[in-house]
């Protein structure tokens, strides 16, 4: 009790009070004053209302054992809207087809017996049965059909010989079998794929929050933290990969199908993602291996092939969102799908994360799956016949010259037999001029109707070395 109240080492004489209160009434306050107590959870699921006898007569013994108290007065009992045993009929033929076969009424008649349940008469069709206050959830046939279930073993009812099946026609760009062919994919490159919840905290929603948006709020949270819809699948991957670093597990790839939800100007929406979540090492370590850090240009990869085994052509574009201390947005045709990057370490350390990178990609899943069901069929290639020949430039550029920019001009140069332009190497250093850098890149050519010449090859070269120098101001190392 309180300071007047409590039971101190003067205490001459306790008040004895043993009460059964309505589930209902508990379970509303506990929710409307968030106070859930161990009172609380045990009254709200309903107790056997019978035991407050039984309970305070148990009790006044113990003080008698123990402290050599003494009864001052008689029991009172107050039960003004007296609880009645539940009253059920179950019938044979519901029993029969519920249960799929004829069930024994001897071992019925077994099995309620050992329930506590009392048989009060029985007809023809089935049988008048009284049901203890105490279980609390069996107050209908169906729910004493699942307790008879229950004991005799779902694993003792017989199987039809025959079997009813029905073919369903299958979409090759349906949802389930499209995300078959990606989690394939990324558990082949040492992805786990985790379920978290849609639920959040208001506090770790702020950082995912979409601009013009309001926060969808359950009306009946079951806590604090699991109170508002998320809007995007951030926080449970970062929780994820807190709870694994805890555990010192620190090279972790993760990825997630899951919805965000949305509440705009009063109407709500939904949007199904695809996350990624990257941080530590590629690989474990070990003796005949380098380490090396899982970091931007390895997600770069990871979604390449991703979007490739897909058959389509992503480009790569800005992104401006806050979350990324270095990102892009990806793009296919001038369709935004999504974007990924380097998180901020200020969002990594909201949720406890040291980690030195934590890398993070948010898919548009719907919009990947309308634009995949729109394309045409893929188209098979012969292998070619003929050789490919490689050349490479080592080329001193402005630091502010990206590669795609290389990329671009040398495809508007050669068109036909330009098959692949890569880079290889990247050097800035001090025995560069000032502002600088270095670019080394190879150029591969194809021609699928000949074998090339390496004079034809050379004039390629020189054309694209032209090129470069005048629309970059590349220089030749």
């Amino acid at each position: 009790g309180g300071m007047s109240s409590g039971i101190t080492e003067n205490t001459k004489a306790v008040f004895l009070e043993s009460a059964y209160f309505d589930p209902v009434s508990i379970r509303k306050t506990a929710k409307r004053h968030g106070l859930n107590t161990d009172a609380s959870f045990r009254f709200e699921r309903g107790i056997d209302p019978n035991l407050t006898d039984l309970a305070l007569k148990r009790l006044v013994l113990l003080i008698q054992e123990i402290a050599g108290g003494e009864v001052s007065s008689e029991l009172n009992d107050i039960y003004p809207k007296k609880i009645e045993d539940f009253e059920v009929f179950l019938r044979f033929e519901k029993l029969d087809k519920l249960v799929g076969q004829k069930f024994d009424q001897a071992k019925l008649k077994s099995i309620l017996s050992s329930l506590g349940i009392r048989v009060k008469n029985i007809t023809e069709s089935g049988l008048g049965l009284t049901i203890p206050p105490f279980r609390a959830d069996v107050n209908r046939e169906v729910d004493v059909i699942e307790e008879v279930l229950r004991i005799y073993g779902y694993n003792n009812v017989e199987t039809n010989e025959k079997l009813n099946a029905t073919i369903v026609q299958n979409n090759k760009y349906g949802d389930h079998n499209i995300q078959k062919v990606v989690a394939n994919q990324l558990m082949g490159q040492g992805f786990y794929e985790i379920m978290s919840n849609s639920l959040t905290d208001e506090n770790h929603l702020r950082l995912q929050q979409d601009k013009g948006t309001t926060n969808v709020y359950l009306l009946n949270p079951l806590s604090k933290d699991l109170e508002v819809m998320r809007q995007s699948l951030l926080s449970g991957g970062l929780q994820s990969m807190a709870f694994n670093i805890n555990r010192k597990n620190k090279n972790l790839r993760f990825f997630e199908f899951g919805k965000s939800y949305h509440k705009k100007e009063g109407t709500y929406s939904e949007q199904k993602h695809l996350a990624l979540f990257v941080t530590g090492d590629q690989q474990e370590e070990g003796w005949n291996s380098h380490q090396k850090a899982s970091d931007f240009f390895y997600l770069k990869g990871i979604l390449n092939a991703l979007f490739k085994r897909l058959g389509l052509v992503q480009t790569f574009s800005a992104c401006k969102k806050d979350l990324f201390s270095d990102g892009l947005q990806v793009l296919i045709g001038s369709q935004p799908v999504g974007c990924f990057g380097a998180l901020k370490t200020s969002v990594a350390k909201t949720y406890d994360i040291d980690q030195q990178q934590v890398l993070y990609a948010d898919l548009d899943w719907d919009k990947i799956l309308a634009i995949l069901s729109e394309q045409p069929s893929l188209k098979v290639h012969s292998i070619p016949k003929f050789p490919q020949i490689r050349r490479d430039f080592a080329l001193l550029l402005d630091q502010d010259v990206r590669f795609s920019a290389i990329e671009a001009l040398a495809f508007k140069t050669e068109s036909v037999i330009l098959r692949k332009v890569h880079l290889f190497d990247v050097y800035q250093g001090d025995n560069l001029p000032k502002g600088k850098k270095s670019y080394a890149v190879s150029f591969t050519f194809l021609d699928e109707r000949k074998t090339l010449t390496d004079k034809k090859v050379d004039k390629i070269m020189a054309k694209l070395r032209k090129r470069f120098a005048e629309d970059l101001g590349a220089e030749l190392r």
